[in-house]
Formats: C-alpha cells, structure tokens, sequence
C-alpha cells in the first residue's frame, strides 16, 4: 500500500504543477540540455494556457501524488500514434527516492490496462541516467533511439522506452 494519494490534476492546481515542473526541471537538467534550452520547453510546455488545454482534452490525463499535504509529483499520459505515452513525469526534488514516482507509474500502468492498451511508451532524454534507472527499475526497457527539432534550434535527443502491460481479454 503506497503513502502516496492520487488524484486528477483539476484546473485550480494548474499554477502550483508549472510550479514543480519548473523546481524539478532546474534540478534535473543542468548539464544535461543547456539553461536556454530548459527556458524553452518550460515556456512551451508549462504555459498555465496549455495546462489548461491538455485538462479539457479527452486523450490526456494528468495526475497528481501527494503526501500529506505535500504535492510530491505529477504525472501526464495521452494517446500518441495509437499508443499510451506517460509524457510527462516530475517528481519534487525532496520527494524523490519515497515511492511517489512508483505509485504514479502504477497508476499510469493500472488506466493504460483498463483502456486496454499492451504498453505504456516514454520518451527519456539519452543522458538523464537518473531518469533512465528508474524506468528500468520500474520495467520500461529502450525500444529506440530518437533525434527530434523541437524549435528554437533546440532538438530532444532521446530514448523512447516500452513496458509492456498485461491486459486481460474482456
């Protein structure tokens, strides 16, 4: 039984998910993807309008875990070329190594074999060894390499990683 409780991220939480966001990215990133390049998918991807887009969307769902009181992370999935992607995973700085990262991924497996899916797909940044241990602790193996130009002169070099879901025949 994991401490964390989980709930959907509703539009009064929007501010306080860009927020983590922004404290988890500028503590996982440095030296990973340049400042600039941080500023630009922060700013792309944490806008509080698109939040709130992605919200009203039927094919994405956001969640969050708290302890207590304490929003500890969030995690956002959708449907991406016919696959259930977990896009996004952040974890507050301080929260991480507890167990909130593995109650959202058991939530994020649970909904993906509900809906019926046989894997849960991410893509992770090919030099973020943090990120990368921990979906191999939680199942995902590499299934690809990927360059991607984000704009901005910007590209996403990444990993995309698979974990298989057993779903049962209804």
């Amino acid at each position: 039984m994991s401490r964390f409780f989980i709930r959907p991220v509703t539009p009064p939480d929007v501010p306080a998910i860009a927020a983590l966001a922004r404290e988890a990215w500028q503590a996982a990133y440095p030296g990973i993807i340049s400042q600039a390049q941080i500023d630009f998918m922060l700013e792309q991807r944490y806008d509080h309008r698109r939040l709130l887009a992605d919200l009203e969307d039927a094919n994405k769902w956001m969640d969050q875990a708290f302890d207590g009181e304490l929003r500890a992370g969030f995690a956002a999935c959708e449907i991406h070329k016919g696959e259930y992607k977990l896009d996004k995973l952040y974890i507050r700085p301080q929260s991480q190594r507890q167990g909130a990262g593995g109650a959202l991924i058991d939530h994020v497996i649970a909904r993906a074999r509900g809906l019926g899916y046989p894997c849960v797909i991410l893509a992770v940044n090919k030099r973020n060894a943090q990120a990368l241990a921990a979906y191999r602790k939680y199942g995902f193996t590499p299934r690809e390499a990927v360059t991607s130009d984000i704009g901005g002169g910007f590209v996403m070099d990444d990993y995309i990683m698979e974990r298989h879901v057993c779903v049962t025949k209804k």
